[in-house]
């Protein structure tokens, strides 16, 4: 069961959105990496439900670490991270497996399992499984050395943000944005698409810089393949972009090339941060485009499976109009734990 990603490090995934517990079993790790516990909140914080005109869901997230840290740093065993869930509200769902919703993956799952999975809150696909991904990206952070993965809310519908900014305020905290202005205009549009019962499409910006020169495996163990791979399971996840992404379609080689400097990096505002699947030591620029959340309020259509009609299905419940948002230290994580397996292939930390 594909719920695992990595090799040398690796982490694999727990629990349901409805169930006891969520959470992750990270493997790998090399001994004395130290521990920051407020920057594990921290980014369970921002990735947690509960905050203003996302969902209501209204959980604690405090995440513990069972196993594979002593006195504040790691052992180099395997490191089991828990985070119980205290706000499940199994009713909401009262009409699956009957009435599988639009845009969910509700029947292909009962299909793939023969009905045995929990279908309450998406079970094990839903993105609650996500906070396993942002405890175990936390945990790695202090590994990668001088890389940092930074990321924030770049776009939400038309809406385009600024990387290069400071963010301040309260739009800017409750939707991971660091453009105070964009930030200010995507909250006005989510709270009318939240009066109207709607959602809307979003993209999580990410850069990751000082990675090595050469860092990434040949071909589908490449830098830009392996974070491509580990992005997309992210739930809601359409499309990832590196580098210039797709502009570089309408563009010449003689305007997309960077010409390598004397540093041994390349050239240019935008140079790719990675060329065949390695490092080239310039920032690498990532996007993760994520379609208009499926549950929303408004009444559709759709297959009533008893009956084999289509009829009205209204979803109640508490959800997020938006993914970008609480996505953004998903984003983080993936990216995190993915360079990671790839500097430990390269560098041999165990």
């Amino acid at each position: 069961m594909g719920m695992s990603l990595g090799d040398s490090v690796r982490v694999t995934l727990f629990g349901e959105s409805h169930g006891t517990a969520v959470g992750a079993f990270l493997e790998g790790v090399p001994p004395g990496i130290p521990i920051n516990v407020e920057t594990l909140i921290e980014d369970l914080q921002r990735r947690r439900p509960g905050r203003r005109l996302l969902s209501a869901r209204a959980e604690p997230d405090d995440c513990e670490i069972l196993s594979g840290v002593y006195e504040g740093q790691t052992t180099g065993y395997p490191i089991l991270l828990l985070v119980r869930n205290q706000d499940a509200k199994s009713r909401d769902y009262g009409f699956l497996p009957n009435q599988p919703r639009p845009g969910h993956a509700d029947l292909p799952e009962a299909t793939r399992t023969g009905g045995a999975a929990d279908p309450r809150g998406g079970g094990s696909n839903s993105g609650r499984l996500t906070l396993g991904l942002v405890a175990a990206g936390s945990l790695v952070r202090e590994a990668l050395g001088d890389v940092t993965v930074d990321a924030h809310c770049s776009q939400i519908g038309s809406i385009s943000a600024e990387f290069d900014g400071v963010p301040e305020g309260e739009a800017c905290t409750i939707l991971n944005c660091n453009d105070v202005e964009a930030a200010e205009s995507m909250l006005n549009l989510v709270k009318s698409l939240r009066k109207e019962g709607d959602s809307i499409g979003s993209t999580v910006e990410a850069r990751v810089c000082n990675l090595p020169l050469g860092v990434g495996e040949p071909w589908f163990e490449g830098l830009e393949p392996a974070l491509a791979r580990g992005l997309m399971a992210i739930p809601g996840a359409r499309g990832v972009e590196f580098g210039r992404g797709r502009e570089s379609v309408t563009m010449h080689g003689s305007e997309h090339n960077d010409a390598w400097g004397p540093e041994q990096i390349p050239i240019g505002d935008d140079a790719d941060g990675a060329l065949g699947g390695m490092a080239t030591g310039a920032p690498l620029r990532i996007r993760v485009h994520f379609k208009p959340p499926s549950s929303i309020s408004v009444p559709q259509m759709t297959l009533h499976i008893p009956s084999g009609e289509m009829r009205e299905l209204q979803i109640g419940g508490r959800h997020d109009p938006v993914l970008a948002p609480r996505a953004t230290p998903v984003v983080e994580a993936v990216c995190r734990l993915i360079i990671a397996d790839l500097l430990q292939i390269r560098e041999g930390w165990s």
